[in-house]
């Protein structure tokens, strides 16, 4: 029985890649050991020894603490019949104990051929399909809810490839990364064709394009949403951050997009439209100089938007944007553009838009309290100032704010994160995020630096005292508790995740679960023991 994980979705149905027309393909060596020729044929692809299949490639690649030619005796041993690897993987496979029988394909730099290899073993699926790419640092999940709310209103059937979950047809697959590896994804896209998918909306991030995670993919239309400081733990500088997005978009990129959108309301964004060329579609939300365009927002008191916008014919539409937010009528413009550089009526995409909701982006928790409790993703400086604007413009009362920041990544953000949110509340809880492997006393202390460096003429009148609440069911709780009617309480950072990570163990946590329960417990019950401290 192979030790597959059949939670990884792949086509049931793959026709044979004979290994030698693999080899020819990357220009890899191709070694042959035991009882096996070039004619050994391959039917899938993977990384992870733990999810062969039998006739699978598994790739050995270098990583930082073990090469994966270290797990090539499992892999074959669960039935795969070829591994891909470098000189030193293959080193390592002709050391292994006992008998083999596989085909080795030895290149130098084996990651830079994967996705066009795994590609190729799947049978190209994404030239089957019409693949949308949504980059940017802030608004690529709720792009792509719009976009794929808009092409299944317009019949289509849809996949959904991104942070929150992967979905066929509206149906929820599992999903890890938010762009999946190259063997996972290109299995994942010739699923979606041999289920009947026409289009696919995929969030494409920085690391899946440095790492060429799509490689290999034929992507129909790109899109360019924003950026901001995120991501510097794996990028150097804004600069190399910038040049990984612009992939999607460069004439002389393997993976450009053969038509590009792009939001111009920031300075990369205006760079980036530069990139794409002439031909790309532009949109605004600022007044620049655009294809599209969107008025100034009617907001109603459930934070919905109304705005007027200006196609590049000069027509005009009227649009509700079902969510709060100015940056969040530039996402439903980037959708509409998407949409309508292939094909799809306005009217149906600006239809489907005002029915979507997003999971865990500016989520309204309501157990009929008097005040607003919202989940938000804000894990990086621009979002959570945004996010707080935007609650700021909605309400006369004051806002709570309970913030931290992820373990084992962007350092630089963290004294940001304390800034912008003492800078915009009343009350500020620091909290535990995914503290991940690192001590989450460490990085709260980090976030409390950057709050405390900000002067109390730059916070609200009236602002409490920073709070330190490492638990963060106590922070929620806090918060809760401090809320009166007609505040808000924004939990920030985690959004749709229902879990937190701490050394290594992901243990349940959910913010709108727990949100829900506090309220619950504190508000519609008040009897309840108060949670938080002073």
């Amino acid at each position: 029985m192979s030790s597959s994980d059949d939670s990884v979705l792949r086509p049931a149905v793959v026709a044979p890649t004979e290994v030698s027309v693999l080899s020819a393909a990357c220009h890899a060596r191709m070694d042959l050991i035991g009882s096996v020729d070039e004619r050994t044929p391959v039917t899938g692809v993977t990384l992870r020894a733990q999810d062969v299949r039998r006739g699978d490639l598994f790739a050995a690649l270098p990583g930082n603490r073990f090469h994966g030619a270290q797990f090539a005796a499992d892999a074959l041993a669960a039935g795969a019949t070829a591994v891909l690897t470098d000189p030193a993987g293959s080193a390592i496979i002709q050391g292994l104990d006992g008998p083999l029988d596989c085909v080795v394909l030895v290149h130098p730099d084996p990651r830079q051929v994967l996705g066009d290899l795994s590609s190729r073993i799947y049978g190209q699926p994404s030239r089957r399909l019409t693949v949308i790419g949504i980059t940017g640092t802030s608004g690529k999940t709720t792009t792509s809810y719009l976009t794929e709310a808009a092409l299944m209103a317009s019949g289509q059937s849809v996949g959904l490839i991104g942070t929150v979950e992967t979905r066929i047809a509206g149906i929820r697959q599992p999903s890890a990364l938010t762009t999946p590896e190259a063997p996972e994804l290109q299995g994942l896209l010739a699923a979606m064709v041999e289920q009947g998918v026409h289009s696919v909306v995929m969030e494409v991030s920085s690391h899946a394009l440095a790492l060429g995670r799509v490689d290999g993919c034929a992507f129909a239309v790109g899109a360019f949403t924003n950026l901001s400081q995120d991501h510097l733990d794996f990028h150097p500088t804004m600069r190399d951050y910038f040049n990984a997005k612009s992939l999607l978009f460069q004439p002389d990129s393997p993976v450009r997009a053969l038509r590009s959108v792009v939001c111009v309301d920031d300075e990369w964004g205006r760079e980036m439209a530069g990139v794409a060329g002439p031909d790309a579609i532009t949109l605004s939300t600022t007044g620049v100089a655009a294809d599209w365009h969107a008025s100034d927002s009617q907001v109603a008191a459930d934070g919905s938007q109304s705005v007027t916008v200006t196609g590049p014919s000069g027509d005009t539409y009227s649009m509700t944007v079902p969510m709060p937010g100015r940056y969040n009528v530039a996402n439903a413009l980037t959708a509409l553009a998407v949409c309508d550089h292939i094909g799809i009526s306005v009217r149906t995409v600006i239809d489907a838009i005002a029915g979507v909701s997003v999971p865990g982006r500016v989520e309204k928790v309501d157990r009929g309290q008097a005040f607003l409790a919202v989940v938000d993703y804000a894990h990086k400086p621009a979002a959570l100032e945004a996010v707080i604007a935007t609650l700021r413009s909605q309400i006369d009362g004051r806002l709570a704010v309970v913030v931290g920041a992820g373990g084992d990544r962007d350092t630089g953000k963290r004294p940001l994160m304390g800034a912008a949110a003492v800078r915009g509340a009343e009350l500020v809880v620091i909290t535990d995020d995914n503290p991940r492997t690192e001590r989450p006393d460490d990085i709260r202390a980090q976030v409390l630096a950057g709050a405390h460096e900000v002067a109390d003429a730059e916070r609200p009148p009236g602002a409490a005292p920073v709070r330190d609440i490492g638990d963060r069911r106590e922070a929620i709780r806090f918060a809760v508790a401090w809320a009166e009617p007609g505040d808000v309480v924004l939990i920030a950072g985690k959004g749709h995740e229902a879990g937190q990570e701490i050394d290594g163990v992901k243990y349940p946590f959910d913010d709108r679960q727990v949100l829900a329960e506090a309220i619950d417990d504190l508000v519609i019950r008040p009897d309840a023991p108060p949670g938080g401290g002073s």
